[in-house]
């Protein structure tokens, strides 16, 4: 499965969510699968989508937030993975996108290839640590406990085109809808 077809997937399960989405290609897959006022994009920020979700999280209580990560952009932020646990908002499902590779950077190695991110949050504390394959995500989302997910991919990003929207646009349209 390649990132695009798992953000395609996701996609499948999100209805009125709102979504933070990693930096580079997998915005602009995002961007080119389902666009949608409830999405954020980000531009720029390595390693803070998750950070963005967790305030979104508590600042937001009756809504449903899903954040698309990447095994890169958690690496550089593990720090998050302990933050998000001991405030376990329950409504924030995180998703991180497992290509093995820093993709929006040039397709180089991340040490996700050695390390067993579940295993690693479960380490942390989640009780809602899972692969994609094991679990209905739909079910996760609207769960009572924090959800971390991995999703498995093959390195490699799409032609998805660049987002036509600025930041400033896209952070406005966003705070309108939330």
């Amino acid at each position: 499965m390649a990132r695009r077809e798992a953000i395609e997937e996701i996609m499948k399960y999100i209805d009125d969510e709102l979504v933070i989405c990693n930096i580079g290609f997998p915005s602009r897959e995002l961007y080119d699968i389902k666009d949608r006022d409830e999405n954020f994009y980000m531009i720029g920020s390595m390693g803070l989508a998750s950070s963005i979700g967790l305030g979104l999280a508590l600042a937001q209580p009756n809504r449903d937030i899903v954040v698309i990560d990447g095994d890169g952009s958690l690496l550089m932020n593990m720090g998050s993975l302990v933050t998000v646990f001991a405030n376990n908002p329950r409504n924030l499902t995180w998703i991180v996108i497992d290509n093995g590779a820093y993709g929006s950077t040039g397709n180089q190695d991340t040490y996700a290839q050695v390390v067993d991110l579940v295993d690693v949050a479960r380490g942390v504390g989640f009780k809602n640590s899972y692969d994609f394959r094991d679990i209905n995500l739909k079910e996760f989302i609207k769960s009572d406990d924090a959800s971390f997910i991995v999703y498995n991919t093959e390195s490699g990003n799409s032609k998805a085109p660049i987002i036509d929207l600025s930041p400033v646009e896209i952070k406005e349209r966003f705070m309108d809808i939330i």
